[in-house]
């Protein structure tokens, strides 16, 4: 049985007949099939499914995202990669099931994947707690990404989560810690990074994986620092001006592609991801070819920089650097402004220096 959004009654019910065309015997009178009838049918649900996916607002899209027949990291992984092997533990705590994480190859090369997999039914969502990773995943993930890069392994990363598990356990075992040593490491990898946001990229979750040299996301994605109940909740004390929270956040993939916080969006069959898997997971593997052939020709400092340069250039887009792919040599031991105030205070230093030296010898003279 298929899963529909509030707003998909219209596709819903030409979708009923449509079954009901392509199966006549179930139906008292008919005993062959109108194929006019069904070939008309066709075309008006497709040109509905166009104009509705195709003016989506940023709630509508934030359900799509979260749609339970999306296609999760464990879809992908399993039809993306040839010799998956998944590795277990941080080799601290114990095994967290909410992320997916292995050795593989992807077009003959070994690759380094990791999905955070919230599960296709409720049996599954309870084991892999929604997707929502607990500090000894991020720890785990740590682990195996300094071991890519020890053997200059790509990583590719699949996005899925409302964000990281906020339960006293994983606070007590230091969640917010795991966070930032995952990021922290993303950003000192001297090997290629592509992050793929397929579902929704919530919060610190997301970006602890995500930090990465290239971050794509599917045309129905979402990516934001806090899901729309939640900032809603927070801004309004009303959780149900979601709809204003979710357009104030730009967490839409054409939102954030405008404002050059991801690289690249993956377009998605009218419809959804879910309506045709096969064209979704064929245009995740084009993308991730493409990308990672871009990688061929880059030694590991080159890799490194333009990781580095891609998040030193956000925001600055109107700013006071003028060439924004020098941004590499913006260090600390480097930065002009920082030149700039220490040459400062040397001259004033200097001048002070000079009139105490002249008014000794205007006193003693």
């Amino acid at each position: 049985m298929k899963n529909y959004l509030n707003f998909e009654n219209e596709i819903k019910d030409l979708e009923i007949e449509l079954e009901k065309l392509k199966d006549p015997y179930n139906q008292s009178g008919l005993s062959e099939v109108d194929t006019k009838k069904i070939s008309q049918t066709q075309k008006e649900l497709d040109e509905k499914l166009s104009a509705i996916y195709s003016n989506l607002d940023p709630w509508q899209t934030t359900m799509v995202a979260r749609h339970e027949d999306r296609p999760k990291s464990k879809f992908f992984i399993e039809n993306l990669f040839d010799d998956f092997i998944p590795l277990s533990g941080d080799r601290y705590y114990g095994e967290d099931q909410s992320v997916l994480a292995g050795f593989g190859k992807f077009n003959g090369k070994s690759v380094l994947v990791i999905g955070q997999e919230k599960g296709d039914d409720l049996d599954s969502r309870i084991k892999r707690n929604f997707g929502m990773m607990r500090p000894e995943g991020y720890r785990k993930t740590i682990r195996l990404m300094k071991l890519a890069d020890k053997f200059q392994i790509p990583i590719i990363s699949f996005i899925d989560t409302p964000g990281a598990y906020p339960g006293v356990g994983a606070e007590e075992r230091g969640q917010a810690e795991a966070i930032a040593k995952s990021i922290e490491c993303c950003m000192s990898l001297t090997v290629p990074t592509i992050a793929i946001i397929i579902g929704e990229g919530g919060s610190g979750g997301a970006i602890a994986l995500a930090s990465s040299n290239k971050v794509i996301m599917l045309e129905n994605a979402i990516y934001s620092v806090i899901s729309p109940e939640g900032c809603a909740t927070i801004l309004w004390r009303d959780p149900k001006k979601m709809l204003d929270a979710a357009k104030a956040m730009k967490l839409s993939a054409k939102d954030l592609l405008d404002l050059e916080i991801i690289d690249e969006i993956v377009s998605e069959p009218a419809g959804g991801a879910h309506r045709d898997k096969e064209t979704i997971l064929k245009n995740v593997r084009d993308s991730l070819l493409k990308n990672l052939n871009n990688f061929d020709n880059m030694s590991r400092n080159e890799i490194f920089d333009n990781r580095k340069n891609k998040y030193l250039r956000i925001g600055r887009k109107k700013g006071f650097i003028s060439d924004l792919n020098e941004l590499s040599s913006l260090d600390s031991s480097e930065n002009k402004l920082n030149q700039f105030i220490k040459s400062k205070k040397i001259i004033i230093s200097l001048g002070l220096i000079s009139f105490i030296l002249l008014m000794l010898m205007i006193f003693y003279l």
